[in-house]
């Protein structure tokens, strides 16, 4: 069995947060299996993760909280203090006013007083609305970055929120909010893996004290059961996980450990959630990290993809919703 000693963990510069285990299990499954999550969550906290994340709009929440309560109750966990939670703001809340509100709720689903890590899931907004998925192009609206940060802010003063961060940020977003930040994001969630390197946005979270995290480590989940994933696929990955007997998977979660980035990984199966820890007591060669290096780049989720292809954007910038560097 896993050992929670085993996973490294790295203290976030901003916030009072407990460390962030280096590997976290994300929870996002369309359509939402309140009872496969709970389930799941169980297993994982069984076989030694301590890092979990959620969002609002994944409609997790709540079973990730009945989960945690009952990991309690059987002894699986002395207590809540021993976890690390994320959730997420949705676009349609992305306004000064809903914040708050927001976070209350979901702290209400999670059946806990406080998030280790609040992130703004999106740098788009939409009006203000029901959690449906996708949106109406015309609902997109210019998004109040000084006065949203501003309210993540007093989620974090109020205790209710132990660091603030933000997901899907670039360079040029992560500029607006620093400009208005008195309290600096703490982490910013992206897409990355070995076929998506985001080396320009790391190496600008770097310098700014901003720890990245990387959700769809393994190459994302294809919805829709069409198209290729460029890591699990990759015959450089693969070569290198026969020769050092790894997984593909492992090889994978082992490069973004060895970047200094924590990985996000969703997994519902106990024997693949027990690999993915098996991450730590062996190292890449330099053979190994060149070769991924060379990898091919390509990106997946897009902003796009929040919204239906119907309709037109009628009150923001379409290149304002862009979230790959340039």
């Amino acid at each position: 069995m896993a050992s929670t000693a085993a996973v490294p963990e790295v203290a976030l510069r901003s916030g009072s947060a407990r460390p962030m285990p280096a590997v976290g299990m994300g929870t996002a499954s369309f359509p939402p299996a309140p009872g496969a999550t709970k389930d799941a969550v169980l297993a994982a906290i069984e076989v030694g993760y301590r890092h979990f994340d959620t969002a609002a709009m994944y409609r997790t929440e709540r079973p990730l909280g009945d989960a945690v309560a009952e990991a309690a109750r059987c002894g699986l966990l002395r207590s809540r203090e021993e976890l690390f939670v994320t959730s997420k703001l949705w676009c349609t809340q992305c306004h000064p006013d809903l914040v708050l509100p927001s976070l209350r709720e979901t702290l209400k689903n999670l059946q806990m007083e406080y998030l280790d890590l609040y992130l703004i899931h999106w740098p788009v907004a939409l009006k203000p609305g029901p959690l449906t998925f996708p949106k109406r192009k015309e609902d997109a609206v210019p998004f109040d970055f000084e006065g949203v940060w501003r309210a993540m802010e007093e989620c974090q003063r109020l205790g209710l929120a132990r660091a603030i961060g933000v997901s899907n940020f670039t360079t040029r977003h992560l500029d607006r909010v620093l400009a208005a930040a008195t309290i600096p994001p703490a982490v910013n969630q992206v897409e990355l893996n070995p076929a998506w390197q985001q080396r320009t946005l790391r190496a600008y979270c770097a310098d700014r004290g901003v720890h990245v995290a990387a959700y769809s480590p393994l190459g994302g989940q294809n919805w829709d059961g069409t198209g290729s994933n460029a890591v699990l696929e990759s015959e450089v990955l693969t070569g290198i996980a026969k020769a050092r007997g790894k997984s593909v998977a492992q090889v994978a979660l082992r490069w973004i450990y060895e970047q200094g980035v924590t990985s996000i990984v969703k997994s519902y199966n106990k024997e693949r959630l027990r690999q993915n820890l098996d991450i730590f007591g062996w190292e890449l060669t330099d053979e190994d990290r060149l070769k991924i290096s060379q990898i091919p780049q390509k990106k997946t989720v897009t902003a796009g993809g929040l919204f239906s292809q119907e309709g037109e954007f009628t009150s923001v910038d379409p290149a304002d919703l862009d979230i790959v560097e340039r």
